[in-house]
C-alpha cells in the first residue's frame, strides 16, 4: 500500500517538523539504552542512526530502498539491509538489542514480526520500542477505531488503534516497568523475553520430574 510512509522526502519532512516538536527527545532515550550489537527495525530514512553512541554496532533494516537511500547519506557507517520485519535475514541469537521507533504500527503481521525479533535476540537481549498506541480512554479509542481505515490508506499503512503494548506481551516479553514511559498515546518501553519462574531449587515451576 503507498502512502505518506513511502514517500521519502515528505515522510522525511513530517518527521523533522515532529523532532522540533519534541520527539527528537523521545529518539534519543530510545537509543540511549541499547546495547552491544543493535538491530533498528524499520529504521526508515534514518533519523535515529546518527544519535548512537557507537554506529559501527548497527545495523539499519528497512523493506523500502528508497527510504535507506536516505539513510545512507544520515549514516554512512551503518550497514544497512532491504528486509521486511516479518523475515528477518539474521541467524538466531546474533543481536543483544533489537529497536523499533514508530514503526510496528506500520507491520503487516505483528505476531509474526515479534516472533522474528524474539528469534534474532540474544539471552537476555532487550527490545526497545518507541509507538503510539490506542488511547486507554474507551471514547478515544473507539474515534481511533472509526478513522483508521482512510488513516491507513492516507499514510500506506499506519494503524493509529493497534495496542502496540499487549502485542509485545502476547509475544513472550515482559515489559520493564522502570524504563517505561507513558505519555497520551505514545509509549516508549524496553522489554525482554519472559522467563519461567524457577522454584528454590533451581527448577522451572510446574516442571513434572
Amino acid at each position: 500500500m503507498r502512502g505518506l510512509e513511502q514517500i521519502p522526502w515528505l515522510y522525511d519532512g513530517l518527521m523533522a517538523g515532529a523532532d522540533l516538536l519534541g520527539l527528537r527527545r523521545w529518539r534519543r532515550r530510545l537509543v540511549e539504552g541499547a546495547e552491544g550489537r543493535v538491530l533498528e527495525v524499520g529504521c526508515g530514512t534514518g533519523r535515529d542512526l546518527p544519535l548512537y553512541a557507537d554506529p559501527t554496532q548497527v545495523i539499519g533494516m528497512d523493506p523500502d530502498l528508497a527510504a535507506l537511500r536516505r539513510a545512507r547519506r544520515r549514516a554512512p557507517a551503518v550497514p544497512l539491509v532491504v528486509a521486511k520485519a516479518e523475515a528477518l535475514p539474521f541467524a538466531d541469537g546474533v543481536f543483544d538489542s533489537v529497536v523499533s521507533g514508530l514503526v510496528f504500527c506500520s507491520v503487516q503481521d505483528p505476531p509474526r514480526a515479534l516472533g522474528e525479533v524474539r528469534r534474532v535476540l540474544a539471552d537476555g537481549g532487550a527490545l526497545r520500542m518507541l509507538e503510539h498506541v490506542r488511547h486507554t480512554r474507551p471514547l478515544l479509542g473507539r474515534a481511533q477505531d472509526r478513522v483508521q481505515p482512510a488513516w491507513t490508506c492516507v499514510t500506506g499503512g499506519c494503524h493509529p488503534n493497534r495496542d502496540t503494548e499487549a502485542a509485545v506481551e502476547q509475544a513472550g516479553f515482559c515489559i520493564e516497568p522502570e524504563d517505561r514511559v507513558a505519555r497520551g498515546v505514545m509509549r516508549r518501553f524496553a522489554a525482554r523475553v519472559c522467563r519461567a519462574p524457577e522454584d528454590p531449587a533451581g527448577r522451572n515451576a510446574g516442571k513434572i520430574d
